[in-house]
Parts: structure tokens; sequence; C-alpha cells
């Protein structure tokens, strides 16, 4: 496989010294690893610490700013950061107010962030925990004990960093983060397998005109395998697994996501085909993001994220945000 790298070794490294250089209004720490607003702690305010392997770029660092998160913490490509990582950016971004961490529900990052909590506690600093889990496709799957976290982990991020940017409390935020997961359901589709660094190769084999229906963001083994369909027939079959978990009765955010290596060509198109199956299934769609967001290195695909909001979710959706990945209203 060709990639755009030095050695598997340092791929990661050199990416935080990358991302140092293009954006100065954040503070990047290669050698610990860890990504923090440039102007934390902010006074009078909740910081917001999430992260995970790499890989899944914009996720998380691409989400560190104004309006959402206050520090993310990189592991290596698809695997957890550890405990020490964590408690750093929980201390580089904690006014006093407190500290909430979001959790995607892989095993690894679960156990990490619920030590790295402890140990911060020890510090003095009170920290919260949200998970997560928002995929419908499968349970207990290679990387996680019930659902994985996918998509809607950028919903959480945006929603709650708007909150703590208002200066809500850490028990408010917490709960608008939980009423964020617990409305929010995902779906994936594979059309090739990722390749990572240190593997060099395809992590699993689908053959050629064939696609994988509901993987998660490392590849692992979706619900099944089919002959390769139309964008149509995706989008339908990724609705209505969506809708047979949860059928909302508010209007939704969408997320149509490229799993890092689809052409927005294809995205905005599978989006045209996603929002006429919403429509015939009488789903109003308040507010639409295309893109790829939540990644798995070079990946073909593409995943659909609903979450049913109300009045206050949607201000906060609206709230102006800074990041690299995402910024809007400032």
């Amino acid at each position: 496989m060709k990639m755009l790298i030095n050695v598997a070794e340092t791929v990661v490294a050199d990416a935080l010294r990358g991302m140092a250089a293009a954006h100065p209004e954040l503070t990047v720490d290669v050698e610990n690893r860890v990504i923090v607003r440039r102007d934390a702690p902010v006074a009078d305010k909740v910081g917001l610490v999430s992260g995970g392997g790499s890989g899944h770029e914009p996720l998380h660092g691409g989400f560190v700013g104004r309006g959402m998160l206050s520090a993310a913490c990189p592991g290596e490509v698809f695997t957890s950061p550890v405990p020490d990582q964590m408690v750093r950016a929980a201390a580089a971004v904690d006014s006093g107010r407190g500290v909430l961490f979001i959790v995607k529900n892989y095993t690894g990052d679960v156990m990490n962030f619920d030590m790295a909590a402890e140990l911060a506690e020890d510090e003095g600093i009170q920290v919260a925990k949200v998970l997560v889990n928002d995929d419908v496709a499968v349970t207990d799957s290679l990387y996680t004990a019930g659902r994985r976290g996918t998509g809607a982990t950028l919903f959480v991020e945006k929603l709650a960093g708007a909150a703590a940017e208002e200066g809500m409390p850490l028990e408010r935020v917490e709960a608008i983060a939980r009423q964020v997961n617990e409305n929010s359901r995902s779906f994936g589709v594979a059309l090739s397998a990722c390749s990572t660094p240190a593997k060099g190769s395809p992590t699993f084999d689908l053959p050629a005109g064939q696609l994988e229906l509901g993987i998660g963001i490392h590849g692992e083994p979706g619900r099944e395998r089919r002959a390769m369909m139309t964008s149509g027939e995706i989008a339908e079959f990724a609705v209505d697994a969506i809708l047979d978990d949860m059928r909302p009765t508010n209007p939704v955010l969408l997320l149509v996501n490229g799993m890092g290596a689809t052409p927005l060509l294809e995205l905005y198109g599978f989006h045209a085909e996603v929002t006429r199956v919403l429509a015939a299934r009488d789903i109003a769609v308040a507010r639409v993001l295309v893109g790829n967001y939540v990644t798995s290195l070079d990946m073909a695909g593409a995943s659909v994220t609903l979450c049913q909001i109300d009045e206050e979710l949607l201000r906060l959706w609206d709230a102006p945000v800074r990041t690299p990945a995402l910024r809007w209203g400032i």
C-alpha cells in the first residue's frame, strides 16, 4: 500500500507536529499527545475532554476549540489513549467547574477513561463521564461490550460544548450530553476495507462487487455482506435500520459522514438519497452535515447519524463554533 508517511512508528507524532504548525490557536503537546485550546483553562467554564485511537480524523483533535472540546487525547492508530494523557488534559482545562469526559463505547477507551477519572479526582478535579453508544448495527462487537460509539460523538461534542461555552454547570452539561446520545442512532456501510500504517494492507477481505453493511469505525465486521447496491438502496437500508430502533417524533440533525476515502461527489449524491428516504418516512430534517468527520483511515463508505432534537438542542447546534474541522457563527 502507498501511504503519505515516513515510517509507521512515527505517523501519529508526525501528524501532531503538522497539526501544531497548521493551527496556532491550539497547544499541541506532541510528546505527551494532548491537544488543548490555547486559551485553556477558560474561566468559569466546564472543560470537555475526549479522545480515542488515531485514524478517525478530524475526530477528536479537529474538534478542539471554542464551542466544542477543550482538549483531546489521540492514541496510536485504532488504540486507546492512556490514562496519563487524559489526566494531563483534564488538568490543563479545569477552571474549577469540573471536566466532562466524552467516551466512545470501545473497551479500551472505557477502561482508560474510568482510570483517568479516578486519578483526576484524586488530584481534586471534579469529573463526569458520558458514554457514546449510538450504533444500531451490532452489539458486543470485536472492540465493544454493547453498542459502538460512532457518528453521534460529533453531536455530543458540539451540543455539550455549546452548553459549556454558555457557562452551564457540569451537571447540566452532562445531562445534555446524555440526552444527545440517547436520542442519536447511526448506521455505517463499507465499500472497501481500511489499511493501517502498521499493517500496510487491508484490515479485512471485502471481495470486489460486495459491501459490508453495519461496519464500525475500526473496520469491524458488520451486520451482513451483500452484493453491491445502488446509493438509493443503501440509503433505504441504513435509514430503515435506524428507524427500526428509534422513530423520531421531533425534527432531527442529520450527519452523512464519509469513512475517509469516499469523495464528496458520492457523499452529496448519497445525501440526496438519504433525504429522499427520510421525507418518505415523514422525518423532518432541521440541520445537515455532509463530509468526512468520523472516519476510518482510507475506508470507502459512509455512515448516517440521526439525532432527535428539541428547541434547546437546535439553539445549541446553531451556537458559534470555531475548531479546525467545524466552524460557523464566528
